[in-house]
């Protein structure tokens, strides 16, 4: 018998294993470095890079010296609908890892939307299992399609921020299951992941990083996973509790619970060797994958062809925008004045704050896509509100380098900065300089105003600062914590300290010198600190009037409103769901000035929109990416629909059923068990401003028939709709499984199938979708198993869980 390419695998990981000693085996485990696990040339073993996603890859270097493409945010590619979008975004991110050296790919992120107020919102894609799964596992094997693994996260119930490296999630073996734990199982099923990421996060008492129930017993004993489990960056916290707890790989190394602490637990015969050579053969496992061990053919020996990055960032962000309102076919937009106004269309958010965040070669915003499409002399700008409250970083005019010196002032290295944020992590240093030898780091360059005024610069961060503007020294001193709590300062909003009056278009010289505190000891060490700049200010009232007055004297305002990252970002939840500042009433008076009113929306997560049935026409654009601004322009004239649907609920914070996201003594319960999202809504009898699937195009569609086929092992639901408008567009058809005797165990309905279809005016399409057995399936606590119920069920099919057009009732 012909052996296969994983056979051949397996046989060059197992003579790799056999050439490693002990201290060798637990040096791999532990990582070397910020990024990277060692080579070990006696195994003829290559370093393993890894590097954060999920919409660009950053490589090893968080720098702009190497620019990333900068797809939509992931809250954006869920809302296509989309898989085959997906696996081409997977691709493209492949195409990049290799570009830049790098072996796996820290994403995606396939953690629910529990709440709205979870603030890494963003970078997960729904409130949905189902759609999660789908879209997620089109993602990882685009990704691996192109010899890349992907590491996917965070396993399990990191659904939220606050205290999430010591919050006890308390959730229902049934929640678990049905909810948190079903993407990645649909992901290990359907798409063979190379990896996955545990989270910091315990559930039900144990930490991810040790839990053998959730790892050894579902994850590898059930669902037959075979990839490399590596924790999330220093989650791991004990050195037998990890290796028995099924943990691979502790991140960021050297200095974690494995390399010389596990060698050691070992020979004191506190940890099995056997479990260490389980851990280093999956390591190794994933190396041959990606071409890193010698001996052994990689999977993937040709690459896709290369793709249009800036290309593929536009297609993804106008198919993903949702048009939640339109009234009197406000958009596409008629011929004549536009008025465009907020600070948003001038400096928008493409995307996340945190490990999300990648730096692309350029950024096109709505101010710089509708110039480029309408007509010369057609658009006017005008600012209207801005949504920052604090001082923002310095960016738009700035013209930054970081210069890194000794202690006797001697050059050791420099690196650009394409903003005034300093942040590197381990051994992410520029050239030359090492955390021994650093002194400081003087972020020093150009400003170029765009308005004459008295701008105001400022500093985030801990230690002594010397903040230069213009020749003169505003600011040489120390920066210490307010309180007692030092990350108040470090996370918390900038602190003023210099007001000078400048001239737009005249540059002046700044700089922030930060004296480096010497190293601790720490495991990770990190080096941050912010330059912050604010635009001269006006009163709010003064900018909302002149606002108003524009869009008095144009056919059509559009105003562009936006959150900030101190409103969604790593690291912290919301508190509310309102747009900062005074956006809501920059809203209101555009709106009453001018009936032909059109918002866009730049956040990644629902935000309050109390204004909604005042103006004509609402646009969601979520954290849309580089091409961000061009593909608006796209739809906003009609050159394509908007092509998005929800892929959560949008509503008021008061009305939302699940808004806990703060532990009390340490313990976060999931008290609404099976109950989230549209589940929660439906059950407490709410109605959201928008409900989950809802997304109107440029054209109609009417649902004609169903036709339903069962078979003891696939149920099959074949939609006929006709495009009824009079112009091409594509739909996304919803079928929802709804029992026919009410379960109050159970939700009303339930997403359990999609098909995306296109047709030209007055033509037909069929949509196909098949059933999975796992919808008509729940988990059964007694029992510890799945258990199929038997009825009757009503597949309710149409465009959105509240606009469902025709039904079939099935019995199974």
């Amino acid at each position: 018998m012909t052996e296969t390419a994983e056979e051949r695998r397996e046989a060059a990981v197992e003579a790799a294993l056999g050439k490693l000693d002990l201290d060798a085996k637990t040096r791999l485990l532990a990582g070397q470095d910020m990024w990277s696990l060692p080579a070990l040339p006696e195994a003829g073993l290559a370093s393993l890079v890894m590097s954060d996603g999920p919409i660009g890859v950053r490589g090893v270097h968080w720098s702009a010296d190497d620019p990333s493409v900068a797809l939509p945010s992931p809250t954006a590619l869920a809302a296509t609908w989309d898989p085959g979008l997906a696996h081409r975004a997977g691709v493209l991110l492949a195409q990049e890892a290799r570009r830049k050296g790098v072996h796996v790919l820290l994403a995606p992120t396939v953690n629910l939307h529990r709440s709205p107020l979870g603030g890494r919102h963003f970078e997960a894609y729904s409130e949905d299992p189902y759609l999660t799964g789908r879209i997620g596992a089109a993602y990882v094997r685009g990704v691996q399609s192109g010899g890349v693994g992907t590491t996917v996260k965070h396993f399990v119930a990191n659904d939220a921020e606050t205290d999430r490296l010591t919050v006890n999630n308390v959730v229902s073996e049934r929640a678990l299951r049905e909810l948190y734990l079903a993407p990645f199982e649909a992901i290990v099923a359907n798409a063979h992941p190379w990896g996955i990421m545990t989270a910091y996060n315990s559930v039900n008492g144990p930490t991810m990083t040790e839990h053998h129930h959730l790892v050894e017993e579902v994850l590898r004993g059930t669902w037959g996973f075979d990839g490399v489990n590596v924790s999330d960056w220093t989650a791991a916290r004990s050195t037998t509790g990890a290796l028995t707890g099924g943990l691979d790989i502790a991140m960021p190394g050297p200095g974690t619970v494995y390399g010389e602490n596990l060698a050691r637990a070992v020979r004191d015969g506190e940890a099995d060797e056997a479990l260490v050579d389980a851990a280093v053969r999956r390591v190794l496992r994933l190396a041959a994958r990606v071409g890193a061990l010698e001996g052994a053919e990689p999977v993937v020996t040709a690459p896709p062809p290369d793709a249009d990055g800036a290309a593929l960032a536009r297609e993804i962000a106008r198919r993903s925008f949702v048009l939640v309102r339109n009234e009197g076919g406000a958009l596409p937009l008629r011929p004549g004045r536009i008025a465009l106004i907020g600070a948003a269309a001038r400096d928008a958010r493409v995307l996340g704050g945190g490990s999300a965040t990648v730096f692309p070669a350029r950024t096109v915003s709505p101010l710089d896509g509708l110039t480029a499409a309408l007509p010369d002399g057609t658009l006017t700008y005008t600012l209207g509100a801005d949504p920052n409250t604090e001082l923002p970083v310095a960016d738009a005019g700035f013209e930054l380098r970081a210069v890194c010196r000794d202690a006797a002032g001697t050059v050791l290295g420099t690196r650009s900065a394409p903003s005034g944020h300093i942040q590197w992590t381990g051994a992410d240093l520029p050239d030359g300089v090492t955390h021994e030898n650093l002194h400081s780091v003087e972020l020093t360059g150009t400003f170029t105003p765009r308005e004459s005024g008295t701008h105001t610069f400022g500093i985030k961060g801990l230690g002594p600062f010397r903040l230069t503007v213009a020749g003169t020294v505003h600011y040489d001193d120390v920066q210490r914590p307010d309180g007692d709590d030092p990350f108040l300062t470090f996370f918390g909003p900038p602190v003023p300290h210099a007001r000078v009056g400048l001239t737009a278009g005249e540059p002046v010289e700044v700089s922030l010198a930060y004296t480096v505190p010497p190293p601790d000891g720490r495991p990770m060490r990190v080096i941050g600190f912010t330059l912050a700049h604010q635009d001269p200010q006006r009163a709010p009232e003064e900018l909302i009037a002149e606002a108003a007055e524009a869009a008095r004297a144009a056919d059509t305002a559009v105003v562009v409103v936006a959150t900030t990252e101190r409103v969604e970002s790593e690291g912290f939840d919301r508190t509310d769901l309102r747009l900062p500042g005074h956006q809501d009433d920059l809203v209101r008076a555009v709106a009453a000035a001018n009936p032909r009113t059109v918002v866009i929306v730049n956040s990644g997560s629902p935000v309050e929109l109390p204004w909604r049935d005042e103006v004509a026409a609402v646009l969601l654009s979520w954290f849309p990416g580089q091409e961000g601004g061009a593909a608006l322009a796209d739809v906003l004239t009609g050159a394509h629909e908007p092509g998005g649907r929800l892929p959560t609920t949008w509503g008021s914070l008061a009305d939302a059923p699940v808004t806990r996201v703060v532990p009390e003594n340490g313990e976060l319960p999931y008290e609404e068990g099976v109950f989230i999202g549209y589940r929660a809504w439906e059950k407490h009898g709410r109605t959201p401003a928008y409900p989950f699937g809802h997304g109107l195009g440029y054209t109609d569609w009417g649902y004609e028939s169903v036709e339903v086929a069962v078979t003891p092992h696939a149920t099959t639901a074949t939609v006929r709709l006709r495009n009824t408008g009079d112009r091409p567009g594509r739909e996304v058809v919803q079928l929802y499984l709804a029992p026919v005797e009410a379960d109050p165990t159970r939700p009303a309905r339930w997403l359990a199938g999609f098909a995306g279809v296109e047709a030209g005016p007055g033509e037909t399409v069929e949509a196909t979708a098949e059933l999975p057995r796992r919808a008509f399936e729940i988990w059964d606590e007694a029992t510890g198993s799945w258990s199929f119920v038997k009825g009757s069920y009503e597949i309710q099919i149409g465009r959105s869980i509240a606009d469902r057009r025709i039904t079939a009732t099935i019995n199974v």
